[in-house]
């Protein structure tokens, strides 16, 4: 389940409100879906695109 420690609890609750309980499913919202969620401003879509990258740097 996504950490409310990335987020902060107010977007991780709207993630959550959403059906998005695992990074990986952040990566398949868009960036404009992504800041319409209530909650979610452009610091969370900061770091959780930051987050995907980084996972995805240890990946390869």
């Amino acid at each position: 389940m996504l950490a409310s420690s990335l987020t902060g609890p107010t977007p991780a609750r709207a993630l959550l409100g959403a059906g998005v309980t695992r990074l990986d499913q952040v990566a398949r919202i868009d960036d404009a879906e992504l800041p319409a969620l209530h909650g979610v401003g452009p610091k969370a879509v900061r770091i959780l695109r930051g987050a995907l990258r980084e996972r995805e740097g240890r990946e390869s």
